[in-house]
């Protein structure tokens, strides 16, 4: 038998990629060098360069090419209106949505105290000079509801309690076309407690 300790490398930096456990990071491994090597090129050139060429935005923490965001450079923007979100991909879901025409600042990440990542990790230093400008008058927590999310939106909270700016949070509850019967209590719960009147 050939020697496979390449291969086996290959597994486990793919396994990396979350989502990926060991049998879909075997057939990706198994697909790039037997039926293409030219997309496992592609993909390395464009990870070298995405490393080399990524940082982040001075201003909102989020991936940028250049020192401040295309965002964050928009003279369109409402500069008083701050969505904070836990990451790029929830900045992306946001734009998509094309409703929402504040800035934004992302934390990479959640209050997570088993794998030891408290607020001070989350760049709150960066978001403290962001508010401290007084440009922002109302920030929009816009975190996941795990537990973990409403943890962060929680510690934020305390950290803007005093500031004098409006905070808010994402509104919760039933989606749009949800049935009441294969919703959670949690959802539930929170539907019920931001009712509004009619």
């Amino acid at each position: 038998m050939a020697d496979q300790r390449t291969i086996e490398a290959l597994r486990r930096a793919l396994s990396r990629l979350p989502g990926v456990g060991p049998r879909s990071a075997q057939r990706m491994a198994f697909h790039l060098l037997e039926r293409d090597r030219e997309g496992a090129r592609l993909i390395i050139d464009t990870l070298e360069r995405a490393l080399s060429d990524v940082g982040h935005c001075s201003r909102c923490n989020n991936f940028s090419e250049s020192e401040v965001c295309e965002i964050c450079s928009s003279a369109r923007r409402d500069a008083g209106l701050l969505c904070v979100v836990e990451s790029p991909a929830d900045l992306e879901a946001m734009e998509k949505a094309g409703f929402y025409q504040g800035m934004y600042f992302v934390l990479m990440g959640r209050i997570s105290p088993l794998d030891g990542v408290s607020l001070d990790e989350l760049g709150v230093a960066q978001l403290r000079i962001l508010l401290d400008s007084g440009v922002v008058q109302e920030v929009i927590l816009a975190t996941n509801l795990t537990v973990e999310g409403e943890a962060t939106a929680h510690a934020l909270t305390e950290l803007l309690r005093g500031r004098g700016i409006t905070v808010s949070r994402l509104a919760q509850g039933v989606p749009a076309g949800g049935e009441l019967e294969y919703l959670d209590g949690v959802t539930l719960e929170h539907a019920l407690s931001g009712r509004h009147e009619l």
